[in-house]
């Protein structure tokens, strides 16, 4: 994990920070005395990222090694309970966890990575026990009370990130939030605005088309709406859009649009190439880092500045090497 002095950010003045399931940095803080060490968030993501770690159990004052918990369903509701002891901790654990969401408002934070599974940080399909079989319906505690704060904020589960596309979207939408967190900072302009939405059109366009269109109307009417309000909508408006995954489809399109800036710059043998190669990642021959380095060389080459504006073609940093495996 970087210190903050060391974050490889570029143009950045702080590392962005990511608030995480300290288990899965590798501390040991499971009920067990264990961890879930996750290499891809340590070694990889670990280069570009400082690490907020949070542990909902110990924080709480439960202690490591510890009983473990579990949601149950009881005719009041859905509880926290200890089920060798009997020890119930839902009342606990939810103020805890307003609490604790609700500083992390001071970390600044522009995404999240949560524990799978768990009955506080699980963010989706946590068993849920009763009378029967354990339900895959539950979400933990802390998680709810973080996506109900924090709507914008990526957030996904360890366990998602191991699929490629998921991880793709989720670290693209963190670089994103970054961005936009950045622009509005200060006293921003609808100057400002216009060149980040211009900036950010291929890369919604390859989310979500319907999303980059209804954003059209609300930038154009930047000027005289109240800019709290702007704000609020446009934010909720681009981090639903870029939370679509990006289909090989609508990259195909991306990609052939682009290919469009390049119609008198290329020769017809260069120009079959690139069209070869787009067709190669629309059938899955290829990864989609392969027609984008071509076109980013193309960009260079030609001095194409509106290009060379668009995030699309550099959403997160090439050692991620993310685009490798999509």
């Amino acid at each position: 994990m970087m210190d903050e002095g060391d974050a490889a950010m570029g143009d950045s003045e702080r590392p962005i920070r990511i608030g995480v399931s300290s288990c899965l940095l590798g501390r040991k803080v499971r009920f067990d005395g264990g961890h879930k060490r996750d290499d891809f968030l340590v070694d990889t993501f670990g280069n570009w990222v400082e690490w907020v770690p949070v542990c909902p159990e110990v924080e709480v004052g439960m202690g490591t090694p510890r009983e473990s918990i579990r949601l149950v369903s009881t005719p009041g509701g859905v509880r926290v309970l200890a089920p060798t002891s009997g020890t119930d901790w839902t009342g606990a654990m939810t103020a805890f966890a307003a609490a604790r969401v609700a500083a992390l408002a001071a970390e600044d934070l522009c995404g999240y990575v949560l524990k799978k599974d768990s009955p506080t940080c699980g963010m989706e399909r946590v068993k849920v026990y009763g009378a029967g079989a354990p339900a895959r319906s539950g979400r933990g505690v802390f998680a709810a009370a973080l996506l109900a704060r924090y709507p914008n904020l990526p957030v996904e589960e360890e366990g998602r990130l191991g699929d490629p596309r998921l991880r793709e979207n989720f670290v693209e939408r963190v670089f994103a939030y970054h961005r936009l967190r950045r622009l509005f900072a200060g006293r921003w302009t609808v100057g400002e605005v216009v060149a980040f939405h211009t900036a950010h059109k291929l890369q919604l366009m390859a989310h979500a088309p319907a999303a980059y269109a209804a954003l059209g109307p609300l930038v154009a009417g930047a000027k005289t709406a109240p800019r709290d309000e702007f704000r609020r909508r446009y934010e909720a408006g681009f981090m639903a859009g870029l939370k679509a995954i990006a289909t090989a489809k609508r990259n195909t399109n991306v990609l052939h649009h682009i290919l469009g800036y390049f119609k008198t710059r290329l020769d017809a043998g260069s120009r079959a190439e690139l069209l070869g190669l787009i067709d190669d990642y629309r059938t899955g021959l290829v990864p989609l880092v392969v027609p984008v380095t071509l076109i980013r060389h193309y960009v260079r080459l030609f001095d194409v500045a509106y290009l060379a504006g668009q995030t699309y073609l550099e959403p997160h940093p090439k050692e991620l090497m993310l685009r490798n495996h999509v």
